[in-house]
């Protein structure tokens, strides 16, 4: 009997610890589930987040080339307006003077100016920028442009004969001198006004002969080489280069 009770008591005792085992085994599983099920939704909420922050970039980088664009073409816009208002200026004017279409650059020949080898300003040459200067400083100086001109150049050009150094310092020399022409307000070219905005924007530069003229045969023009040229510059111009380079591709 005693033995029967005994049995039984271990029978009851197995079965407790098989239970406990398997009520520890389905906690430590539904642990398992719920830590898995946590984490799932941890890396879901930062995955959610991280795309959140990928499209606010994305938007972001995209309203900075809408409004970079915008203002390209506003830029570009009024290149195109500057051009045109120089070609009126000058059309039907018995300066014979070209405006270049693209970057609206006006290049003066040399011989209207001084003579071969020469830096001084002849008479005749005074008596042209008398006539050019006013008319391109109006332009550019207008209400509707002078706020995105940022400079004026002035560039002096040789043809390749001869050495380049001597043709360097020639050219630097020879549009020098053409700015300081500009900026003499001895000589009443322009008004007291003009010549102090000028002189925060005027530059002058020789550039040699490092960018000849060349023919429809591939030989030097050097009639057309030795010149002056008269370039502006506007505002944010280096933006609108690499722009048009980047929506160019």
């Amino acid at each position: 009997m005693k033995r029967r009770q005994r049995r039984e008591e271990e029978e009851t005792s197995y079965w407790l610890s098989y239970s406990d085992m398997m009520a520890a085994l389905l906690l430590i599983f539904i642990l398992i589930i719920s830590f898995t099920i946590l984490q799932s939704q941890v890396q879901y909420e930062q995955k959610e987040s991280e795309l959140e922050a990928e499209q606010q970039l994305v938007q972001e980088q995209q309203k900075q080339l809408d409004e970079q664009q915008e203002q390209l073409d506003k830029l570009l816009g009024i290149r195109t307006e500057l051009i045109e208002a120089l070609k009126k200026e000058f059309d039907g004017s018995d300066l014979n003077i070209g405006v270049d279409e693209k970057t609206g650059s006006i290049a003066l020949d040399s011989s209207i100016l001084f003579d071969s080898g020469q830096y001084t300003l002849k008479p005749s040459g005074e008596e042209f920028l008398k006539k050019f200067i006013p008319k391109y400083i109006r332009v550019l100086t207008n209400q509707e442009f002078k706020d995105y001109i940022s400079e004026i150049i002035i560039e002096g050009h040789t043809d390749s004969q001869g050495d380049y150094l001597y043709n360097l310092e020639l050219s630097q020399k020879r549009a020098l001198s053409v700015a300081a022409f500009c900026l003499n307000s001895e000589k009443q070219v322009l008004s007291e006004k003009q010549v102090a905005s000028l002189r925060r924007i005027i530059t002058a530069n020789g550039k040699s002969y490092s960018n000849p003229i060349m023919n429809e045969d591939g030989n030097e023009d050097q009639n057309a080489s030795r010149r002056v040229e008269f370039l502006f510059r506007l505002k944010d111009e280096e933006m609108i280069n690499g722009m048009s380079e980047i929506l160019e591709q």
